[in-house]
């Protein structure tokens, strides 16, 4: 595995596609595989799936397989695939970053374990464990908000150091000396991605390699843009497409994501606003909000009367 070449390849917006379901709780496939169709067609640079966007925990380990098997055929090539294989079991972890490198995702993104809050020398074990099992590039995914334990700079730079391929962190952090300093001690080649919605244009001023942003479910071409502004040296247009993003970015984090996005792609006529339990639909007092800004933004129409 050339692990320079996948450091300059995966790069860009990085669409985390949601999980369509049908009003009777199964998987809409035919909806999925739209939404993966738009994404790319809309100018997303990647697609990731069955990452917390993708409600992991409320699907099996064969749905989970299932839903990766229908993005990487539907992908076809045409954009990077980085499917999200975390779990907070071990063994699940391993078996699903195992059959994300044999249907030749181009990395597995792998969340620090949440409920069980590991400490620090247990994550290095666990990482390692996993890198060690496989040549697929690993992409790190730090989301203490959801997991109840930060990755801390000293075990992401340990493991980058003991473990070749892997090569990038998804930093859902809101501490961006953190991010900062992830950089610093892990390498400025190191892939950095936002996971913070309001850091994804300052991440890429540090040096970030992009963002995996849930805000692309809904505007993907917006958040491409900015993006691909950036990289165009069009700092200016990053800075606007940053600021004219941020109430869309706002609403879309009302309720627990992905709640709000299903609403809003409900209101959009991509999906059947569906969760499983224990998650539901957010407030009728945030989806007015939503609609509202949906219609500011010209992603729907103004409703009449």
């Amino acid at each position: 595995m050339n692990y320079d070449e996948a450091r300059k390849r995966l790069r860009g917006s990085i669409c985390p596609v949601i999980t369509p379901f049908r009003e009777d709780g199964t998987i809409d496939e035919e909806a999925f595989k739209q939404l993966v169709n738009w994404q790319i067609e809309s100018g997303s640079h990647g697609i990731s799936v069955t990452g917390t966007s993708g409600e992991p925990s409320s699907l099996t380990i064969e749905e989970r397989k299932r839903v990766m098997d229908m993005a990487k055929d539907t992908i076809d090539g045409r954009v990077i695939f980085t499917p999200g294989t975390g779990s907070t079991n071990h063994d699940e972890t391993m078996e699903l970053t195992k059959y994300a490198e044999e249907i030749g995702a181009d990395a597995a993104m792998v969340i620090v374990p949440y409920y069980n809050r590991p400490n620090q020398e247990a994550l290095y074990e666990h990482f390692k464990t996993v890198a060690d099992s496989v040549e697929i590039p690993i992409i790190i995914y730090n989301i203490p908000g959801r997991t109840a334990i930060n990755m801390e700079v000293s075990t992401m730079k340990r493991l980058v150091e003991d473990c070749p391929n892997i090569i990038g962190a998804k930093e859902s952090n809101k501490d961006f000396e953190h991010v900062n300093r992830v950089l610093l001690h892990c390498g400025r080649d190191f892939l950095l991605y936002s996971g913070i919605e309001l850091l994804c244009y300052p991440m890429l001023a540090i040096g970030g390699a992009g963002f995996i942003s849930a805000t692309a479910n809904v505007d993907p071409k917006r958040v491409a843009a900015l993006y691909d502004a950036w990289e165009a040296g069009d700092v200016k247009k990053a800075q606007d497409m940053h600021f004219e993003l941020m109430p869309l970015n706002d609403v879309l984090f009302r309720d627990t994501n992905p709640t709000v996005a299903k609403a809003a792609l409900g209101m959009m006529g991509k999906i059947t606003p569906k969760l499983r339990l224990p998650l539901g639909l957010p407030s009728s007092e945030i989806q007015e909000e939503v609609r509202e800004t949906l219609e500011e933004l010209g992603i729907i129409s103004k409703q009449l009367g």
